[in-house]
């Protein structure tokens, strides 16, 4: 895997949690919001923002893998996984847990045991 490969696939890992961020925030901004559940939508300005977003990861998501394994690919998403709780309990102010802390550092060893050179 080049560097340039993995500065993708690093890229995309961090794109996916933005996503969620701009769902969360649509979820929060859909509290403010009155009316039928899909006129809701479809003034959730922040929601909107979070499907363009993933629109544009799905774009770039295509271009990693004509680049590289999906296997070997896919295991970055491991660290966009570690990166939304973290971001929950940064920005939403979410509860965490020593034993989620725990979880997530093992699954980026396990991401670093699948991308070291064989």
């Amino acid at each position: 895997m080049t560097v340039k490969d993995m500065a993708l696939c690093s890229v995309f890992a961090v794109a996916l949690p933005l996503g969620q961020m701009l769902f969360k925030w649509g979820a929060i901004y859909n509290e403010r919001l009155t009316g039928p559940f899909l006129a809701r939508v479809m003034v959730n300005w922040p929601l909107i923002g979070a499907f363009a977003w993933y629109a544009v990861t799905a774009l770039l998501w295509f271009y990693v893998l004509t680049r590289v394994p999906l296997s070997l690919a896919y295991a970055f998403s491991l660290i966009g996984s570690c990166l939304v709780p973290l971001a929950g309990w940064l920005v939403f102010k979410e509860q965490g847990s020593w034993t989620m802390v725990a979880g997530y550092a093992l699954m980026l060893a396990g991401l670093f045991l699948v991308v070291r050179p064989a």
